[in-house]
């Protein structure tokens, strides 16, 4: 699984990321607060976000309160969280422990009638003293009636790069959240 250090929001956020990620800036206007990122090869989405801090102090709930946000943000007819965990930060820089999500939403499409099944797999960073939740999303359609499903092999890859992605991420710069 090919991977190169993928500079985010000018270099202030590093991660490891496939080398073939296409920057969606580049085929349409992308708010300053996000980079979004695509699979050249599927329909698989990263989406990188700088958010203001939500209530729950709970870093599970607060990972499963954005999960919700983005279902209903994606008009989702169903979402379910299948688990959370928490991935310390062992490697001794100042960027905040990971807890990551894996869920399922629904998700209606361009008028279809049948919604396409789409796995989300959430990072959450609490960046506590700025008052930030950084939040990382890879959209991984597992159903869809476009031919554009992900599955097997091509799934459990992409489940390895969310892994190494979470992992490997680092704030560089925390004045990128000023």
């Amino acid at each position: 699984m090919p991977g190169t250090s993928l500079r985010l929001f000018g270099g202030a956020i590093t991660a490891i990321a496939p080398n073939n990620l296409l920057d969606a800036s580049e085929i349409r206007q992308i708010p300053d607060t996000q980079e979004v990122l695509l699979f050249p090869d599927s329909s698989i989405s990263i989406i990188v976000e700088i958010l203001q801090r939500v209530e729950p102090d709970d870093n599970q709930d607060a990972v499963k309160y954005h999960f919700d946000s983005l279902a209903h943000d994606n008009d989702a007819l169903s979402s379910e969280v299948v688990s959370v965990n928490l991935i310390l930060n062992d490697r001794g820089d100042a960027t905040p422990s990971v807890t990551t999500l894996t869920g399922i939403q629904r998700v209606p499409k361009f008028n279809r009638l049948i919604p396409d099944e789409v796995r989300v797999l959430m990072a959450l960073y609490r960046v506590v003293e700025k008052g930030i939740d950084l939040v990382v999303s890879f959209n991984i359609p597992v159903k869809s009636e476009d031919g554009g499903a992900v599955r097997g092999e091509k799934l459990q890859q992409a489940q390895e790069q969310f892994d190494l992605f979470a992992r490997s991420l680092r704030i560089e710069d925390f004045n990128v959240f000023a």
